[in-house]
């Protein structure tokens, strides 16, 4: 025994000597460098904390408790979801399997073995054997393997958070809109029913001569038209209903929304000024990408590792006899340490080139998602703005046109006007009652987008900090 530890000594000792003619450093991690946001632009205000800007039930500011149960239902329910629920649990065991990398392996064979050579008698011999094998983790190399696979853990959790945040954001957008279609359709049904009544009248006039038979015929066209538009948004509407079916987890077909007015059922949230750009650190998308960076240099330093000296602790024991009621009478054992030199291994420099440049595709990676992610904050908050005051010039609209078409029915029962003149008016203020009802539904989706784009509410998520505490 005193010889083995000699001879482990003496491996380990030449290991260290090469180790020291190998370069192995690496530099601190820090996040890759990206270009600096203070503010994001068209909001007013003093800036508010990150903390005090989104809750993470944003939804709820909605004031829809059906919304709400939508929500509830899909989050429990949606198919994409389990996946990535699924794909944590994965990168979780396999934080195990690397830990292993770094643990003694323990093999147990027995065997026999029956020979006949001519001229000799027959043979057998029964054996058991037993073989422990310890590849000593002196460099660190497995535990860069586990570092990086943790990194990978936490970015399947941001990949969780980010396909939460997806879902939520497309059930809102999907049952927003399934609304706006039921309003639509019924203005446009409205819209129909007055079209018709200038049909009649138009029909009248042609047959007394009043006016020619082309303005019949334009009147019936108008109304193809609008039944065309009709047909159109009760198909979108199912097609949206099937969509939101699949998001809940029921499959399409076997779920239909109630017909519901999304002016009636959905509030309009306020969304606060002064928006911190600080508010990004929330993004899950930008967290997994900042994390899939951290294991790509936890690769890079395992790859280098590699090129060290290994060193392994071999021990072995079995019995053999050539007759099986001996096979337990004597034993053998030994002990063998050795040293692996990689003095001439091109395919392991070759990974180290290959894990560094696949560092610099995840730092990449890394820059735009976060421009990605200015990108979105940026045009959610332009089409935020820009609806809303839209909004204000239709409800002037509205309003006018609102009026107008009272004046011109109180001159209808004064014999002033026509009743064609009327419906002329109706049909105007209909189109514009439409136009409200698009904006609204454009409104709020705009909301959800810009909720979705500052990381709905997740908490901030310092990947550095978690290098400093491994």
């Amino acid at each position: 025994m005193a010889a083995a530890a000699r001879a482990a000594g003496a491996a380990i000792g030449a290991a260290l000597l090469l180790a020291a003619c190998v370069d192995v450093s690496m530099p601190d991690y820090k996040r890759p460098d990206t270009p600096a946001k203070a503010s994001w632009s068209d909001q007013k205000g003093a800036p508010v904390s990150a903390a005090a800007t989104i809750e993470p039930d944003w939804w709820k500011g909605f004031h829809d408790p059906y919304l709400d149960t939508l929500i509830a239902k899909a989050i429990a329910g949606n198919f994409d979801i389990k996946v990535l629920a699924a794909r944590i649990d994965v990168a979780a065991t396999q934080i195990g399997e690397a830990k292993a990398g770094a643990l003694p392996t323990m093999d147990l064979g027995a065997g026999a073995d029956f020979q006949k050579t001519t001229g000799q008698t027959f043979s057998k011999q029964y054996n058991v054997a037993t073989q422990v094998n310890w590849d000593i983790d002196i460099w660190g190399k497995v535990e860069k393997g586990v570092q990086a696979q943790k990194a990978e853990f936490h970015a399947s959790e941001a990949d969780w958070r980010a396909g939460y945040l997806e879902l939520v954001s497309n059930v809102s957008s999907t049952y927003f809109q399934i609304l706006q279609f039921d309003d639509q359709i019924e203005q446009q049904e409205k819209t129909l029913v007055t079209n018709r009544q200038i049909l009649t009248i138009y029909d009248g006039q042609s047959r007394s001569g009043l006016v020619p038979h082309t303005q019949v015929l334009r009147q019936q066209a108008e109304i193809n038209r609008l039944t065309n538009q009709l047909l159109e948004l009760r198909r979108s509407r199912d097609l949206a209903n099937n969509a939101l079916s699949t998001l809940v987890g029921v499959p399409a077909g076997e779920f239909q929304l109630p017909k519901g007015h999304l002016q009636q059922r959905v509030q309009l949230p306020s969304v606060p000024d002064g928006l911190p750009a600080q508010l990004l650190a929330r993004r899950p998308d930008v967290v997994a990408a900042e994390f899939r960076v951290l294991e790509a240099y936890d690769l890079v330093g395992q790859a280098k590792l590699a090129q060290l000296p290994t060193i392994s602790l071999t021990g072995h024991g079995g019995t053999a006899s050539f007759a099986l009621t001996d096979l337990l009478k004597s034993f053998t054992f030994g002990f063998m340490p050795s040293i692996n030199i990689p003095l001439l291994d091109p395919g392991v420099r070759a990974h180290v080139k290959v894990t560094q440049a696949q560092s610099t595709v995840a730092e990449q990676q890394y820059r735009v998602a976060v421009m990605g992610a200015f990108e979105e904050v940026e045009n959610a908050l332009v089409n935020l703005n820009s609806h809303k005051a839209q909004r204000v010039e239709l409800q002037q609209e509205v309003t006018r046109l609102q009026i107008v078409a009272d004046q011109i029915q109180a001159q209808l029962r004064l014999g002033v006007v026509s009743q064609l003149e009327v419906f002329e008016t109706e049909r105007t203020l209909l189109e514009a009652q439409q136009q409200l009802l698009a904006n609204h539904q454009l409104i709020l989706s705009d909301t959800v987008l810009l909720y979705k784009a500052l990381g709905g509410g997740w908490p901030s998520v310092d990947v550095q900090a978690q290098v400093k505490d491994k």
